[in-house]
């Protein structure tokens, strides 16, 4: 706690020197693009500006880019200040305020150009935008949970700290003083903004929880939106494209201002995490209207070059108006297809059920099992809806059970159920995953789900009963391997009881009898006793051999069949036994405790 209110703080002391600073330059800016700027230029940072007659003045842009680079600022300062008064107790929001902090002061040129003449300040802003660049990146490698992702990409975030090390000791200048030409200086901007996408890539879909998906989403929106913003605007920035007009530069610098302010809105709500806005309409527009803003573009500069080779003596106008005409008659269809492809990107192919249903009619003509065909369908709603998770679970011995799957299940998914009906009957029940967190479906997707289940439900029947076939012939193996046991012990007893019992009575006969032969002579009586004994052990061993006889094979079988057999058996055990009317039963028991003397 102590180390992070230490932290705490040195932000906070950053934020103030910085700020102060900022602020303090904002005249010498003024002063210095009024009086040098404009006229002659200031390097990289301003070219010298050409001002239309009936435009604007010479004081009215320099305030405009004053006030672009200062409302610039702003906005990653307001980010700084909301990242600190919510996530000042996580490192990670901490880190994210220092990138705002340091990107926000160091990317406007008004730093470098108004700083020009402190010493103290020059050094100061150097060192922030060292900073800048690499917090923004170990950020990016960082976030959400605070783990390098991949493990590899700690050893390019050194580099890149070295890197802004070198050049803060450069005075900002290494790539002059190495002499190092362009393009060296945009590949490595260039590799290390890619490293940072796919970093967040990967781990959206290696590692990310639903939460930190929707949070890794706008990050990537964020330094998307400004790397291919940042691009592309920058190559309009040649003098010879713009020709040098105070106007067009103006335009310019506040449309790639603008796009560098993706990035404090993206970063501050995925950091805040709670309440995270669904991206992907944001997304989506995104996607439209930058294609439709090339495809236009180029269909106009297409159609002007074109009309204006083939008819050199008509008029520019009218070539002009050909070409605007004409793109106007293809907006909307172009507007249409794209939006339909951007959809099928992000959502599936939810507006076409019926061809998703004819690929899976084709897939299931093949021989397949029943419980193939649902996971055929399955991988079906999966790719079609571009779904992280799909399953099909029917009752199974009154238990739920996932028979059919695609994709993986994870913790902390939303997931949709929809019934599977079939003749009136639910058989069972189909569980969709949002495709991102708190995401809910779209008309168009419970359409889709509603067409598809009602041709799954035949499926979903026949592996049902299927299924129940498998069970079936399980139980009866399960019941003829118990017949087999049952009847091997019954063997068993059996010869235990010929062998142990009966053969043993059988040959103490023999002896009886041979004993009883040498009596009869010499004492009648002793012989009469001894033959009475072998008449009780013959007798009784009689109707030991006749209970062994009817367990093999009971009377009752014969008598009534197997089901009568086992009424009469249940009936038998279930009434309580009674003694007749001429029995007394046994006496009385009696029982008898002794108990110790200490318990008495």
């Amino acid at each position: 706690m102590n180390k992070m209110r230490a932290l705490q703080w040195l932000v906070g002391l950053f934020f103030a020197v910085t700020a102060a600073l900022y602020f303090n330059c904002i005249p010498a800016y003024y002063e210095t693009l009024l009086t040098q700027c404009i006229s002659n230029g200031c390097g990289l940072s301003v070219p010298a500006l050409t001002l239309d007659a009936d435009g604007l003045s010479k004081h009215e842009v320099t305030l405009l880019l004053v006030a672009i680079d200062v409302a610039f600022t702003i906005a990653f300062y307001l980010s700084a200040l909301i990242l600190l008064w919510k996530s000042s107790r996580e490192p990670l929001g901490l880190l994210a305020a220092v990138a705002m902090i340091a990107f926000g002061t160091s990317f406007p040129s008004l730093v470098m150009v108004g700083s020009a003449d402190g010493t103290f300040a020059q050094h100061w802003f150097h060192g922030v935008s060292a900073i800048g660049w690499v917090t923004i990146s170990l950020f990016c490698l960082l976030f959400p949970n605070g783990s390098f992702v991949p493990s590899w990409s700690k050893y390019p975030m050194m580099l890149i700290a070295a890197v802004g090390v070198v050049n803060f000791f450069y005075q900002g200048s290494l790539w002059e003083k190495l002499h190092l030409p362009v393009a060296v200086q945009f590949v490595w901007y260039l590799s290390t903004t890619l490293l940072l996408i796919y970093a967040q890539l990967r781990r959206f879909k290696r590692f990310s929880s639903p939460e930190q998906r929707q949070q890794t989403k706008w990050v990537v929106y964020g330094v998307t939106v400004c790397f291919f913003g940042f691009a592309l605007i920058s190559i309009l920035f040649d003098p010879s494209f713009y020709n040098g007009k105070a106007n067009s530069f103006i335009y310019l610098n506040a449309v790639l201002h603008l796009c560098l302010s993706a990035l404090p809105v993206t970063l501050t709500l995925a950091v805040l995490r709670r309440r995270l806005w669904d991206i992907n309409p944001l997304v989506n527009r995104t996607l439209v209207y930058g294609a439709l803003t090339i495809c236009v573009a180029l269909l106009y500069t297409a159609v002007v070059l074109y009309l204006g080779n083939l008819f050199r003596s008509w008029n520019h106008f009218v070539v002009s108006l050909i070409a605007t005409g004409l793109v106007a008659a293809v907006f909307a269809p172009i507007k249409e297809w794209l939006q339909r492809q951007v959809n099928r990107l992000m959502k599936g192919r939810h507006d076409d059920p019926y061809a998703v249903l004819l690929e899976l009619g084709s897939q299931l003509m093949q021989p397949l099992a029943p419980d193939a065909m649902l996971r055929a369908v399955a991988l079906q709603v999966q790719g079609a809806l571009r779904l992280p998770y799909v399953g099909i679970a029917i009752d199974m011995e009154g238990q739920e059970t996932i028979i059919a799957e695609a994709g993986e299940r994870r913790d902390g998914q939303d997931f949709h159920a929809y019934p599977i009906i079939y003749q009136g009957k639910t058989l069972g029940m189909l569980y969709a995953a949002s495709r991102s967190a708190g995401e809910a479906f779209s008309a168009e997707d419970n359409i889709f789900l509603e067409v598809l289940l009602r041709h799954a439900g035949p499926l979903v029947n026949n592996a049902d009963m299927l299924l129940g076939m498998r069970r079936l012939a399980e139980d009866l193996q399960e019941s003829r391997e118990k017949l087999v046991l049952a009847r091997e012990e019954e063997r068993r007893r059996i010869r235990n009881n010929l062998h142990d019992d009966l053969a043993p009575r059988l040959a103490a006969l023999a002896l009886k009898a041979g004993a009883a032969r040498k009596y009869v002579d010499k004492d009648p009586v002793i012989a009469v006793t001894m033959l009475d004994e072998l008449s009780h052990v013959i007798r009784t061993s009689v109707r030991d051999i006749r209970s062994l006889v009817n367990d093999l094979r009971p009377p009752a079988l014969d008598e009534f069949g197997l089901i009568g057999a086992i009424r009469a058996r249940i009936d038998e055990m279930a009434n309580p036994a009674r003694l007749g009317e001429t029995e007394t039963g046994l006496n009385r028991l009696s029982f008898q405790f002794d108990v110790p003397p200490t318990l008495r």
